[in-house]
């Protein structure tokens, strides 16, 4: 339906609102009240409070990049590990401790040494309090995989020894 049919032109230009242009002193007292209730608004927020949207900030960054049909070999599961683990402030070695690993394997881990198991996925996410899951971490490291198996002719060169007959001949 048409807002015409409904309500008169009195109405309707009563439901207008028309922008209102401020002098530059208004201009200038409008983005200082802004910039106040911002401060005060951060202030208010709690270290706790930070570190809950820091780690939803990187949740969603997670989230992207699998989404994200374009593998980004820099993208890895070692590079958010380290990530989340600077949103923490903590030393690598507390958060070893933290999610009962050994310090050189969360080394490997971030320096792309090693593929993690599953049990680290599950770990992380317990760890932020359910806010990154299991999964994402685990599609991160699938997501890996899939683009070495796609690209690595070495790999196919190699398994090749291993078929001694095609199910088909083209």
């Amino acid at each position: 339906m048409s807002a015409k049919k409904n309500h008169t032109p009195e109405e309707l230009a009563e439901a207008l609102v028309f922008p209102v242009a401020l002098t530059p002193a208004q201009q200038k007292e409008a983005a200082k009240q802004l910039a106040a209730a911002r401060k005060k608004t951060r202030q208010e927020i709690t270290d706790n409070d930070k570190l809950a949207l820091q780690l939803l900030q990187l949740k969603f960054q997670l989230e992207d990049y699998i989404e994200n049909k374009e593998y980004d070999p820099e993208k890895h599961f070692g590079y958010f590990l380290k990530k989340y683990i600077e949103i923490l402030q903590v030393k690598r070695k507390v958060f070893a401790d933290d999610i009962s690993i050994d310090e050189t394997l969360l080394s490997q881990l971030i320096n792309k040494h090693r593929t993690p198991p599953d049990h680290i996925s599950i770990r992380l996410e317990l760890h932020s309090n359910n806010i990154i899951p299991a999964d994402y971490w685990f599609k991160l490291v699938e997501k890996q995989r899939e683009h070495r198996i796609k690209t690595d002719r070495g790999l196919r060169k190699k398994e090749r020894k291993f078929v001694h007959k095609l199910a088909v001949s083209l």
